[in-house]
C-alpha cells in the first residue's frame, strides 16, 4: 500500500512532483522571458509556481551552467515588489528560507516575535534541526545564541526550548499516568496559586508529543473545570501568551493554525504580506490543501477568494497557482 500512501501525501500539496523532468527547456524559457527589454512575468509564473522546490534547484543550476548567470540574482534584478518577494521565496531551499525568515525577523531595530514563535512552535524536530543548520551555515552565528541575544525573560526560554527539538513528533505514544500529572501540575502552577510558574508550563508544552498534550489538555479542562487556552489567556499575557497559545493551537489542529495565520495576514485594511508569502511558500509542498478546507470550514470562504479580493497584478496570479483551485 506505499504507492496509496505516497498518492495521498502528493493529494495535500498543491505544488506536485512530477516524473521524466528536464531543467534545461524550463532554464531557456526563463532565459527567454527575462532577456532584452522588458520581462515575461507571465511565463516566470508559470514555471516557477508550478514546479517543486527540488525542481527550482535543478532549473537554477541549469540555468548558471547554459547561461552563466544566477538566476535568483537575475530574478530579483527584473522584478519588484511582493511578486519579487514571493518569487524569490519560492527559489530559496525551504531550511534556508526558514533560516532567512528568522534572521530577517531579528535583524536591525525591534524583533518580530511572531514570525520566530510561528516557525519554531509548527515545526518538526528534523525541520528544525535543518533550520538550525542552514541558519550557521548562512550567517555564521548560532541561531540559539541569536536568539538569546534578541529576547529575554521567559520568551527567550520558552523559545530555547522550542529550537532543543525535544517533543516527540513520531511515536504518538501517551502515558495516562504522566498525562494526569502534567494537567495537575499545570493547574497547580497557575489557576491554583496567586501568581504563574512559568517555567512549568514551558516544560510540559515543549517537551511532551501532541497526542500526550491532547490528553493533558482533556484531563487539565477536568480538574480546573476551564480550557487550557484560557488559563493562558489569564495567566501570562504578550509574547509569553502568543508563544503558548501557538502550541496549543498546533497541537490540537496544525492545520487550523495556518488557516487562522493565512485568515488574518489578509483580513481587513491592508496585507500582511510576509505572513501570507511564507506560509503559502513553505506549506505548499507539506499540506495546503489540507490547510485550505480548515479555511473554508473556519471563515465561509475560500482562501483563493480572499487573495483574489485583497492582492493584484503578477503577485495576485502566483499566489493563486501555488494555492490551487479550491474546490
Amino acid at each position: 500500500m506505499a504507492w496509496w500512501k505516497a498518492w495521498v501525501e502528493q493529494e495535500n500539496l498543491t505544488v506536485k512532483t512530477s516524473p521524466h523532468f528536464n531543467p534545461d527547456p524550463d532554464a531557456e524559457t526563463l532565459y527567454k522571458a527575462m532577456k532584452g527589454l522588458g520581462t515575461n512575468e507571465q511565463a516566470i509564473i508559470d514555471i516557477l509556481t508550478k514546479r517543486t522546490n527540488e525542481k527550482r534547484q535543478q532549473i537554477a543550476k541549469a540555468y548558471k551552467s547554459l547561461y552563466g548567470q544566477d538566476l535568483t540574482e537575475m530574478l530579483k534584478s527584473e522584478l519588484s515588489g511582493n511578486f519579487e518577494r514571493l518569487i524569490i521565496a519560492l527559489m530559496y531551499p525551504p531550511n534556508k528560507y526558514e533560516a532567512k525568515e528568522l534572521h530577517d525577523a531579528m535583524k536591525g531595530v525591534g524583533t518580530k516575535e511572531g514570525v520566530i514563535i510561528e516557525i519554531l512552535a509548527s515545526r518538526t524536530k528534523v525541520q528544525l534541526r535543518e533550520i538550525m543548520k542552514a541558519y550557521e551555515e548562512e550567517y555564521g552565528s548560532s541561531l540559539e545564541d541569536d536568539i538569546k541575544s534578541d529576547t529575554s525573560g521567559y520568551l527567550e526560554r520558552i523559545l530555547v526550548c522550542l529550537l532543543q527539538g525535544n517533543r516527540d513528533d513520531i511515536s504518538g505514544f501517551v502515558d495516562p499516568g504522566l498525562a494526569l500529572q502534567d494537567a495537575q501540575d499545570l493547574y497547580a502552577a497557575g489557576e491554583k496559586i496567586r501568581g504563574t510558574d512559568e517555567m512549568k508550563f514551558i516544560t510540559i508544552l515543549c517537551t511532551r508529543s501532541a497526542t500526550h498534550l491532547l490528553k493533558v489538555f482533556d484531563e487539565y479542562q477536568k480538574i480546573a473545570n476551564k480550557s487550557i487556552e484560557d488559563s493562558i489567556k489569564s495567566e501570562t499575557h504578550g509574547s509569553l501568551e502568543e508563544a503558548m497559545l501557538t502550541i496549543v493551537k498546533c497541537t490540537r489542529n496544525i492545520h487550523s493554525y495556518f488557516a487562522e495565520r493565512l485568515y488574518y495576514s489578509i483580513k481587513g485594511l491592508g496585507t500582511r504580506d510576509g505572513t501570507l508569502i511564507r506560509n503559502i511558500v513553505s506549506r505548499s509542498e507539506i499540506d495546503l490543501n489540507y490547510i485550505k478546507c480548515e479555511f473554508k470550514k473556519l471563515y465561509g470562504k475560500s482562501l483563493s477568494s480572499m487573495i483574489m479580493g485583497d492582492t493584484s497584478g503578477d503577485y495576485k496570479r502566483a499566489l493563486l497557482n501555488l494555492v490551487g483551485s479550491d474546490s
